[in-house]
């Protein structure tokens, strides 16, 4: 929120400025304190946070590589060939090459550079923020860190009659592991087997997780938040970690020698039981944890079949039965132990790790392998180390369910960010045996907003690339039909499994009914595993799914242990769900259904809803009608009075974040109608919308443009602090001209979002008045282009672009768009944006010549006296109408003080004066005393921080005295 209160206090009076120096005095010490810590170590101790550290160093170092080899030439530790050599990989675009170089040259050249190194890492730090990380930790690793980085380095023996049952299980978990089972819903080759070498995609993973409390629907909120850590990736702000990285590595935060855990997070279908089975086959086959001795992994679903006290001992033996009696031999090195256990977040009993009597009670505790207790004893006793101390433990989990582990003993966080960049692309490459229909299918997806930015999840891709590849490879498919809402692309997902394998049941409208009775009892209750038991109850029998229609919309997964139905993605569950209130004969209390999911704040019937309001529309429903006979009428009208009713009721609710949300998914179920009359007579007339602090995707952003593209006029549209970025913008950007006040702020457009606003101001139709793109990092990099625009743009009068990076060039692009006789702008914010005395000039020359500026905002900038007495002589024009002039932290001195009051005297317009933070003296209140006497207009001036003595202080408040309605602050 501290950005925001920037934006809203600029030019206020009533601003509070904190002591410019006590977060440098900050600063100075910590960095005094590593200089120390690390003049302190010995040279061994050097070389081994080289050699732990350097996976990590590598891609700490990549931004500032030629910087940290140019310190190392200026102490004569690299030649000016070898700088070469560094410096020719970054401008080749291989900074990852080029930090790999110079760590090895550093390594060669021994213990000098390797020390010259450390200390130019002390003081590069603050710059290149997962060095300073890297640094922090090394601190904190205590009086013995060697001993830590000992950890996982020997290796013990392997006892010879452990070796013939280790080579047993290594086999037995390369078969388990070593293929791919990939469903097609094609008739002629229903799945599809490869190996897992050849078709494992290796997905982004960072050494962080998100939002661990997330409460929304889980897959929206990873939606929101993928762009802007993808950004993060790419700006080199986030740590990669590999998933031979996950244990004995430097990126533990727990020092423990009771053993490590590891938890990884991510969305349903981004690959977290791929990943594990490919860290299972790795181990099985040598490539990666030979520390391990055994790997022992399982499946909550699984461990969900049993219902009975149990021991770890019987626990491996159901499903490793070869281990026999030797298990007892295992205990004795726990060291050599890994255990994984995947789906945390479908285990039927809840684990609290914040539970005191776990570590009291008797009946809670399970600290011996023997010892019989229920199946979540023993995972907690694992996890925290309670049970076999020593081991390793790996935890995977959709996001919704971390906060399980908040209080759990977690030595490393890492989560499944998806694919990035081109890895979308490449996915239907490999999806589509025709490169032609890939190039087609991708086109399309890329091309529609919404289904472009599902491809971050591997799940998503293999539906979209199952529901559009019919389109181009089949020639009685129309082009123009291709889906391009959510509810479209579901739709002709079960349309496909309809006409391939309909003829295979009798009745599939009654068969889709009963299974979508069963999917929507599981989105309520928040269940997505299903058995036996739950088939019968709804009256689909375990026989039916010899046929394919129904393998193809519910997964059966059989093991040792148990049967379990899984639908391929939790959405294809909610679709399901949603398709079942039509296809019902009685509608019954629809409406009442839809306002009950619609009242539940946890997310659970976003997506859920959203089906429910696109199945309404004709072009969602028809392709299923084909196979599924009419929708009910009825039904069809009752949704749509429902989403009518909703969305009139939530646009006056905009107060609260949980009111934004609500009218923001009531946004959705209008796009998804695809129904314009129905937008149009319940948005059409609304004049302000506000989602202030609400994180936007860019599906939301698309959404969002839709139903502005069917009002009149926005007066205003809020979007301040909603994380929107440029892709977001891009989004709205058909829309951008139609609102008179666009608030911006805090919203991370940057430069390339700017240069999509200006196109909006340079439309002859452009309505913005007022434009608010405080703190959004931008530079001079967008100048030219919004200078381009403004000079042209007849309607703007208000334009904040404080607390940015324009810098003097930005400002002297500016300024040559002020002097056009059409700039109409009346408001200008600069404040913090890094302006020296060099652009005061041009920016003096727009004031003399610009008739309409009023308030201008300088504040927190670096003019100096020189920068002040520059724009005195512009201010001195008679054609200059300033009215509030913000000078505040801006090193002014008493040399100014003279040349600023005898401009401002004259100005009977000048109400607002800011000059904080500065460094005027007594000197200057016989100055400052003159204009506060001869402005007449003047009505606040404000003077606090400055270095006047108490005599002075006085003097000048006493003046506020002289006429009523004047403020001093002093």
């Amino acid at each position: 929120m501290q950005a925001l209160a920037r934006c809203q206090n600029m030019g206020s009076s009533n601003t509070t400025i904190a002591d410019p120096t006590s977060s440098t005095r900050v600063k100075m010490n910590a960095d005094s304190t590593l200089t120390e810590f690390f003049t302190n170590c010995d040279d061994y101790l050097l070389f081994r946070f080289t050699k732990f550290y350097r996976d990590r160093l590598e891609q700490a170092i990549e931004e500032g590589v030629e910087g940290l080899a140019l310190m190392l030439i200026g102490e004569d530790h690299f030649s000016g060939q070898e700088y070469q050599k560094v410096s020719e990989l970054v401008q080749n675009g291989n900074r990852a090459g080029s930090a790999k170089l110079l760590l090895n040259l550093v390594m060669e050249k021994g213990s000098r550079a390797r020390r010259m190194m450390w200390e130019s890492f002390v003081k590069m730090h603050h710059s290149l923020r997962k060095l300073g990380t890297i640094l922090r930790e090394i601190q904190e690793l205590g009086s013995d860190p060697i001993n830590y980085m000992k950890v996982g380095e020997e290796l013990s023996e392997i006892p010879s009659h452990l070796k013939d049952v280790q080579q047993k299980h290594k086999e037995t978990l390369r078969v388990q592991t070593e293929t791919l089972r990939v469903n097609t819903i094609l008739i002629k080759e229903k799945v599809k087997i490869f190996q897992l070498v050849d078709r494992y995609a290796e997905l982004t993973v960072i050494s962080t997780v998100r939002d661990r409390t997330l409460v929304e629907h889980e897959l929206l909120a990873r939606g929101r938040d993928h762009e802007e850590w993808r950004e993060k990736d790419l700006r080199k702000e986030l740590e990669k970690i590999r998933t031979d990285q996950l244990f004995q590595s430097s990126f533990s935060q727990r020092k423990s020698k009771s053993g490590n855990s590891a938890a990884v997070s991510g969305v349903p279908g981004i690959g977290k039981t791929t990943m594990v089975q490919k860290i299972v086959h790795d181990w099985a086959t040598g490539k990666i944890y030979p520390h391990f001795q055994f790997v022992f992994s399982f499946k909550f679903r699984d461990l969900n079949t049993i219902n009975c006290r149990i021991n770890l001992r019987n626990l491996i033996l159901d499903q490793y039965p070869y281990f026999g009696n030797i298990l007892g031999e295992l205990w004795k090195n726990p060291k050599g132990l890994l255990f994984i256990f995947d789906g945390l977040d479908e285990f039927k009993d809840s684990i609290d790790f914040a539970d005191n009597r776990r570590n009291t009670e008797p009946q809670y505790m399970c600290t011996d392998p023997e010892c019989w207790c229920e199946v979540s004893d023993i995972v907690y006793s694992l996890i925290q180390h309670k049970l076999l101390p020593g081991c390793s433990v790996l935890v995977t989990s959709r996001p919704t369910a971390l906060q399980l582990l908040e209080k759990a003993d977690i030595s490393v966080w890492a989560e499944i960010l998806g694919f990035v960049g081109d890895e979308r692309k490449e996915y239907f490459n490999k999806f589509f045996e025709d490169q032609m229909v890939a190039a087609a299918v991708f086109k399309h997806v890329e091309e529609n907003e919404i289904l472009y930015t599902m491809c971050y999840n591997p799940s998503y891709c293999w539906i979209l690339g199952l529901s559009l590849g019919p389109f181009f490879t089949q020639r009685d498919r129309k082009q123009q039909q291709v889906p391009k809402t959510i509810t479209q692309l579901y739709s002709y997902y079960i349309y496909n499994i309809l006409k391939n394998h309909g003829r295979e049941i009798e009745n599939p409208r009654d068969v889709l009914l009963k299974l979508g009775e069963m999917a929507y009892t599981g989105v309520s209750k928040k269940k997505i595993v299903f058995r036996n038991g739950d088939l019968i109850e709804y009256n689909l029998q375990p026989s039916q799914f010899l046929s394919g229609f129904l393998m193809e919309l519910l997964e059966r997964d059989v093991s040792a242990q148990s049967v379990v139905y899984t639908f391929p993605h939790l959405t294809i569950q909610e679709f399901v769900a949603a398709l079942t209130q039509f296809l019902t004969p009685d509608p019954g209390e629809i409406g009442k259904l839809l306002s009950e999911a619609h009242s539940e704040e946890d997310g659970r019937f976003e997506i859920f809803l959203r089906f429910v309001a696109g199945l309404s529309s004709p072009q969602s429903a028809r392709p299923l009608v084909e196979f599924l006979g009419p929708f009910l009428h009825q039904t069809t009208c009752r949704v749509i009075d429902w989403v009518k009713e909703k969305v009139e009721g939530q646009i006056g609710d905009t107060e609260t974040e949980t009111g934004k949300r609500k009218l923001l998914n009531t946004f959705h179920y209008l796009f998804e109608t695809q129904n314009k009359a129905l937008a149009r007579n319940t948005v059409g007339s609304m004049e302000k919308l506000s989602f202030r602090g609400l994180r936007l995707t860019p599906i939301d952003c698309a959404v969002l443009s839709h139903v502005i593209g069917l009002c009149d006029t926005i007066k205003h549209l809020d979007l301040q602090l909603c994380n929107i970025q440029c892709e977001g913008l891009q989004r709205l950007g058909p829309i951008l001209h139609k609102c008179q006040e666009l608030s911006l702020g805090s919203s991370k457009v940057g430069d390339s979002g700017v240069k999509l606003l200006s196109a909006a101001l340079r439309n002859p139709e452009c309505k913005i008045q007022k434009l608010h793109l405080c703190d959004n990092t931008l530079t001079d990099s967008c100048a030219e282009d919004l200078a381009s625009a403004l000079s042209t743009n007849r309607s703007l009068i208000d334009l904040n672009l404080g607390y940015n990076k324009l810098g003097d060039s930005g400002v002297k692009l500016l300024s040559v768009a002020l002097r056009y006789p059409d700039c109409k702008i009346q408001t200008l914010h600069l404040n913090e944006n890094d302006i020296t005395d060099s652009c005061a000039e041009d920016l003096a020359s727009a004031l003399s010549t610009n008739r309409s500026l009023i308030d201008l905002y300088l504040g927190v900038n670096k003019l100096g006296d020189s920068g002040v007495k520059l724009l005195s002589v512009a201010l001195r024009n008679p054609d200059c109408k300033i009215q509030e002039l913000d000078l505040r932290r801006n090193a002014l001195t008493d040399s100014c003080a003279e040349d600023l009051v005898s401009a401002l005297s004259t100005k009977q317009s000048l109400r607002i004066l800011y000059l904080e933070s500065n460094s005027f003296s007594d000197q200057s209140v016989p100055a400052l005393r003159h204009l506060i006497l001869t402005c007449r207009s003047l009505e606040e001036i404000s003077l606090q921080w400055n270095q006047f003595s108490p005599n002075g202080e006085r003097h000048l408040e006493s003046l506020q005295e002289s006429r009523r309605g004047l403020s001093v602050k002093v």
